[in-house]
């Protein structure tokens, strides 16, 4: 089966949960974006995508990009879908309109990604970094350059790339040596090679922006030395630029998607910001970028739940432990999967991940909206805030439960969910990469407990969980619940900070614990909200099954790793004081 979005959830939490409509028209911007606009919005982004993009999802993983000639042929269909994505303009949903966009809510774009990865992961790489490329360019490009590039990356007309990785270098990009030669007429002349760079070739659109980072002459060695500059495919003129694909990765899975390895050989550029400001200027579209993977991890995962779900529903094996059956069916018959409790915990397990990680995504992704428009700078110190130590727990806990969860939901189909009929093997393998690029996460983890919780001793971070506290009603047994972990977790940070003075090397070894921690508190805040909500009989009888699972099989690890981090800290503390004691004389 294809996936097909369902509106009627992402509404429920936009509107019952989040409270969207009245917050985005609180913000100049999107005063007349109101309820019944979204949802038409998102009605035809469903239908899109249900019907021009889910279908060639499982072709393109077969047949794949071509390589030959220094030119990728991407698979059969997917041009004209792309094609169909720009003609319906929603490539520029939350573009500026005087950029050629629609001016729409950065929410609503969201949505919109969750459900291309969804339906086409392969496809949606493609236009995936267009948001972060333009966000990027409109804020440090020059007038020049953002007359020339802008709008065509804003309507999707061009495409974008991030070339950050080499070869020698990984993730470290201070070891990043490419060279950006100045020229008289003002351009650069970049040279060197980049590898893993998504959609460096193709032949969806006839030009490619390249954003690539190196370093001019007498830059200073490491990160500060780093320049961006702007490579297009083809010059202002037409020619084609001296830049080249060398070849593409053979990979496990996203195979509709060319993952090129590029050379540049005196190609033209220009920069993007201030010289040696490189890092900071593409962190725009990084961070952009990573709450997109998020957004993948999260429609990946509902892809394998509906498939697992579908099919849970149809094979019928064995009696279900305390199954009642009508005697019409007679003793030997089978009942559902579906009916069997391991299916059950399997199925309502990920859909607790779904809705809870969707109710934070769009948070996020409202966030970004009251950082850029509210009138109140307090309100967009704590967005932007929120935005920030938010961004990488979402996109390691996302993608980390895409890949798991999908293997779960392929589990749901014994020996059938590992041959390729089903489709739930294509998203096991899909999924797998969203864990390593924009950042491992690993390299997440370590972006929010050591440079954005400890550097002010986790206020930062104690000031977002207030506000989640403050949003609860303690006479709730379940909002109570939350708020004891959100206090835990408020003093976990103080206990690692103190840990770290003894040893600063600790926040290392504990930081995927406690963004896992992070992330558990913060679903279980998500569900609070979600229970109290208000919604129909249907709706709280489909959502108590989810609700269930959540309580008895996710938030326990919670504790667990709760425990993890105390126990090392315990230990520095161990070993701190033992180093202070003077050896027992003999």
């Amino acid at each position: 089966m294809d996936y097909r979005p369902r509106p009627e959830d992402s509404r429920f939490i936009l509107n019952a949960v989040l409270d969207a409509p009245s917050k985005l028209r609180a913000l100049a911007p999107f005063a007349e974006v109101d309820e019944a606009l979204q949802a038409q919005v998102l009605e035809e982004a469903a239908r899109f995508v249900a019907e021009a993009v889910a279908p060639i999802n499982r072709s393109g993983d077969e047949i794949g990009c071509r390589f030959a000639n220094g030119e990728v042929a991407t698979p059969p269909g997917f041009r004209e879908a792309y094609q169909a994505f720009v003609d319906g303009g929603w490539p520029g949903l939350s573009a500026a309109a005087e950029d050629g966009g629609q001016g729409l809510p950065t929410v609503l774009e969201a949505i919109l990604y969750e459900w291309l990865s969804a339906a086409n992961h392969g496809l949606t790489m493609a236009p995936g970094l267009l948001h972060g490329a333009y966000a990027c360019l409109k804020h440090h490009g020059s007038d020049e350059l953002k007359a020339r590039y802008l709008s065509k990356i804003a309507t999707g007309e061009w495409l974008a790339t991030m070339c950050l990785t080499e070869a020698h270098a990984g993730s470290d990009l201070g070891q990043v040596r490419t060279r950006a030669m100045p020229q008289a007429d003002g351009s650069l002349r970049v040279s060197g090679g980049k590898i893993f760079i998504s959609g460096g070739e193709h032949d969806l659109t006839p030009n490619i922006v390249h954003l690539v980072l190196c370093r001019m002459p007498d830059a200073p060695a490491g990160p500060k030395g780093l320049s961006l500059v702007l490579v297009p495919k083809l010059l202002p003129d037409g020619a084609r630029n001296a830049v080249h694909c060398e070849r593409i990765e053979e990979k496990m899975g996203l195979h509709g998607s060319p993952t090129c390895t590029m050379r540049f050989d005196d190609a033209t550029g220009w920069l993007v910001g201030e010289p040696g400001r490189g890092l900071a200027a593409m962190f725009v579209m990084m961070n952009a970028a990573r709450l997109h993977v998020a957004l993948q991890g999260i429609g990946l995962l509902d892809a394998a739940w509906q498939k697992a779900g579908a099919y849970a529903a149809e094979r019928r094996q064995m009696r279900a432990p305390g199954a009642v059956v009508p005697a019409s069916r007679g003793a030997e018959a089978a009942d559902l999967i579906a009916e069997h409790p391991a299916i059950r915990r399997i199925l309502d397990t990920q859909r607790a991940w779904i809705d809870g990680a969707r109710t934070l995504a769009y948070r996020s992704a409202l966030m970004l909206d009251v950082a850029a428009h509210d009138a109140d700078p307090k309100a967009r110190e704590r967005a932007q805030r929120w935005c920030s130590l938010v961004t990488p727990v979402l996109k390691a806990a996302c993608t980390q439960q895409a890949f798991h969860g999908a293997s779960e939901c392929l589990q749901v189909f014994g020996g059938h969910g590992y041959v390729r009929e089903w489709g739930i093997e294509q998203i096991v393998r899909d999924a797998r990469v969203t864990m390593i690029y924009e950042g491992t996460n690993e390299i997440q983890a370590i972006d929010l407990l050591v440079r954005k919780v400890l550097p002010d001793g986790g206020a930062g971070m104690s000031a977002v969980l207030l506000e989640l506290r403050d949003t609860l009603d303690a006479s709730r047994d379940a909002d109570a619940d939350v708020q004891r972990r959100l206090a835990q977790l408020r003093y976990l940070g103080t206990t690692i900070a103190m840990a770290a003075h003894a040893n600063p090397v600790l926040p290392y070894e504990v930081a995927d614990d406690y963004l896992r921690a992070v992330m558990l508190a913060m679903l279980a805040w998500a569900w609070a909200r979600i229970d109290a909500a208000e919604a129909s009989e249907a709706e709280r009888a489909a959502r108590a099954g989810p609700a269930a699972a959540l309580r008895r099989w996710v938030l326990p690890e919670f504790d667990m790793r709760l425990a993890i981090v105390k126990r090392a800290c315990e230990g520095v503390a161990m070993a701190h004081d033992a180093a202070k004691t003077p050896a027992a004389a003999g």
